[in-house]
């Protein structure tokens, strides 16, 4: 079964950098995450290529870090296919807590209260900044 690394942070600039910088020393790759907004914290999801050494070294670099097993689903991309499986799954008595998803090729999409600071500066700087419709139609 799939397993996923669960990183509480404190929500500041430089922490997350901190985390992904610990797994990159270690040549750990980021193959999917997630950030969830708590306030004053948060907690990171990470799908990586060695998770039972990610933990380790997010743990030994200090970090509260935990590994939770997973399910991951190849799903066709078409649509509807999404909604078969969550109503087969809901048919069968079975909720689902928690989720996200990834398709085709690397996309990292992020919520910033700077985004048009943050959009503009990522463009400067070279990075392909998707359009809605870019996304919508990966």
């Amino acid at each position: 079964m799939a397993k996923q690394i669960r990183v509480f942070l404190d929500n500041k600039p430089g922490r997350l950098e901190k985390v992904t910088g610990v797994m990159a020393a270690k040549n750990i790759n980021v193959r999917a995450m997630l950030i969830s907004d708590r306030g004053e914290f948060g907690i990171v999801k990470f799908l990586v290529d060695k998770p039972d050494l990610g933990i380790v070294v997010l743990k030994d670099a200090g970090f509260a870090a935990a590994i939770k097993e997973v399910i991951a689903i190849r799903l066709e991309d078409k649509v509807g296919r999404l909604h078969e499986m969550i109503e087969f799954l809901s048919s069968k008595g079975i909720n689902i807590s928690d989720g996200y998803g990834f398709a085709g090729q690397a996309v990292f999409c992020i919520e910033t209260e700077k985004w048009e600071e943050a959009e503009k500066l990522l463009r400067g700087h070279g990075f392909n900044v998707l359009t809605d419709q870019e996304l919508y139609e990966i």
